[in-house]
């Protein structure tokens, strides 16, 4: 028996009993044609209220365009958006990550809600793109994610530069080594317009990893936000969306465990986000599909880091899109046989058909070939020790140290550690620890951009390193551990750690450890009594009685 393309959307739309909601419709604008069509809901994370997704009001015209030409009807509905960038190092941080879980849930509520037959998720700054896969992967309806593109980068006494140097502009102006009116003209020239960040940070990085699971076209994602190809990658996806709901693909279809594994690999070639390995980690929880923090290590261990690409390396994703967009990454890595050739794309073609498609430019040393990789090895670690039993994460871009030994300067909130920074305080061959800024302990896992730039931007990114149970931004760089499991807040042995104790990284042997014994560990966390929850009421504290520890992805669901 033939798919019916209004699997869903018949239950809301026909029948006599339908009346009072087909005339809403019609109020609206829809016709009774309008109506006997699959009916696709666009998933619209525009805000007004930052760069990243400043553009998705007329990227949504573009794929309701799509729909309509191909035979659907479109419905666009709006969730929310944080930007990671404005609120960084402030309270406000801290609704990130929570606002992953409330946009899932938002587009989950609406599309059942309003029984959409398939959905465009629209997406832009960092939370937006994972929230998506979640929502498709709860809903199992014929589905597409769609990236907003990424910023052009801004120019600065003739370089290239990101928001990255802004944040890194601060650590060298509290240093004494830029002035205030650098630091000012720094600020008003590295973002000329709309879109998300530019280098291979975590839009950028999610976005790939989209394209690499199946719920992304490739091609789709590398189209910087501003370029005139946008519209056609908008009009595209509508069409694409259609065609996908008549051949009844389903997100679960798609998110196999081989899925997961190329999309992985995607990340640790291009020098990708920590955030990665969280936001994969949920959206595997979501689909039912076995992973654990211990996969992306081995993953990553045998991938190549190819492309060159800030934090770590040269250029911006707009430099990856002139050079061949991640279809030539997906190309090297097939080549290689570091990619699953045979999974499923969007368009019905296969990776490895799609890796064929690729198209380089003469002369792009941004993606270096597989005889000459940046470092033989990708770009994400997982450390586990007495200071990380279930894990943490480490970004390793190729020119890192690889072990560091010092004495740990313990702060309790990032604002904190940040002000030491700034007032120079803190010393080459220190540990900074900051902690109870987990998912249940700030809650939300706020990212440290502010304070790793500034160690940075002060000159000790080689000589200082970072431990958090917090997050990082993908535009860190230098030794930093993020995601250290279990969290302070829950009695983790980082709640443990005291000033001046003495803590070892040791990436070839993958540990994080403190010099104690274990008995001193022992003694110290039965002394050890939680602090008191920072919020006790509304969505923080709901998030926090709800979510899950680092390393399953910090995710909310019954029963955890």
């Amino acid at each position: 028996m033939a798919f019916d393309p209004k699997h869903n959307s018949r239950t809301i739309t026909e029948g006599r009993d339908r009346a009072p909601a087909r005339s809403y419709y019609y109020s609206i604008g829809l016709t009774r044609a309008d109506l006997e069509k699959p009916i696709v809901g666009i998933a619209n994370t525009w805000i007004g209220t930052m760069p990243c997704n400043f553009n998705l009001r007329l990227l949504a015209e573009k794929v309701a365009e799509g729909v309509r030409k191909s035979g659907g009807t479109p419905m666009e509905f709006n969730t929310i958006a944080i930007s990671d960038g404005i609120t960084m190092g402030t309270e406000g941080m801290k609704t990130s990550l929570i606002s992953r879980e409330v946009i899932a849930d938002s587009i989950e509520l609406c599309t059942r809600g309003y029984m959409f037959d398939a959905l465009v998720c629209l997406v832009g700054c960092d939370k937006t793109i994972p929230a998506a896969a979640m929502a498709l992967a709860r809903l199992n309806i014929p589905g597409i994610i769609v990236y907003g593109g990424s910023i052009l980068p801004g120019t600065f006494d003739g370089r290239d530069v990101t928001i990255q140097d802004v944040f890194e502009g601060v650590g060298a102006n509290a240093a004494g080594r830029m002035s205030d009116a650098d630091l000012e003209r720094l600020e008003q020239a590295a973002c000329p317009g709309p879109g998300a960040c530019g280098g291979q940070y975590t839009a950028n990085t999610m976005a790939l990893a989209m394209e690499f699971i199946g719920l992304s076209p490739f091609g789709s994602a590398s189209v910087p936000a501003v370029d005139p190809r946008k519209d056609d990658v908008g009009v595209r996806a509508g069409e694409i969306v259609m065609d996908i709901l008549r051949r009844n693909v389903r997100p679960l279809d798609i998110l196999t465990r081989t899925a997961f594994d190329n999309a992985i690999a995607g990340v640790a070639a291009t020098g990708g986000s920590t955030n990665a390995v969280l936001h994969l980690l949920a959206l595997a929880r979501e689909a039912g599909v076995p992973l654990t923090i211990d996969d992306f290590d081995a993953v990553s261990t045998r991938t190549p880091l190819l492309a060159d690409l800030k934090p770590g390396g040269r250029y911006v994703a707009a430099d990856l899109d002139r050079a061949g967009g991640a279809q030539l990454v997906a190309q090297r890595l097939v080549q290689g046989g570091f990619a699953d050739a045979s999974r499923m794309t969007p368009t019905g073609r296969t990776f490895g058909e799609e890796a064929l498609l690729a198209v380089e430019t003469a002369g792009q040393d941004v993606v270096l070939p597989l005889e000459r990789p940046i470092k033989p090895t990708g770009g994400l670690v997982v450390l586990k020790g007495n200071l990380a039993p279930e894990g943490c994460v480490v970004k390793v871009a190729g020119h890192e140290r690889l072990t560091h030994r010092g004495p740990a300067r313990v702060y309790d909130r990032e604002e904190d550690a940040m002000a030491a920074v700034t007032r120079r305080e803190i010393k080459p061959g220190d540990v900074v620890v900051i902690r109870y800024e987990g998912p249940r302990g700030g809650p939300g896992m706020r990212e440290m951009l502010g304070v790793t730039s500034a160690i940075v931007g002060e000159g000790m990114g080689e000589t200082v390193a970072l431990l958090t149970d917090g997050r990082f931004s993908g535009a860190t760089r230098g030794l930093m551990a993020g995601h250290v499991a279990p969290e302070a807040f829950v009695g983790g042995p980082i709640a443990a750690v005291r000033e001046g104790d003495t803590i070892s990284f040791d990436i070839p042997n993958r540990r994080l450890d403190v010099e104690i014994s274990g008995d001193e560990m022992q003694a110290r966390l039965r002394d050890w009594r939680p602090p008191p929850p920072r919020y006790r009421t509304g969505v923080m504290a709901k998030y926090a009685a709800l979510v899950s520890s680092a390393s399953e992805g910090a995710i909310t669901a019954a029963g955890l």
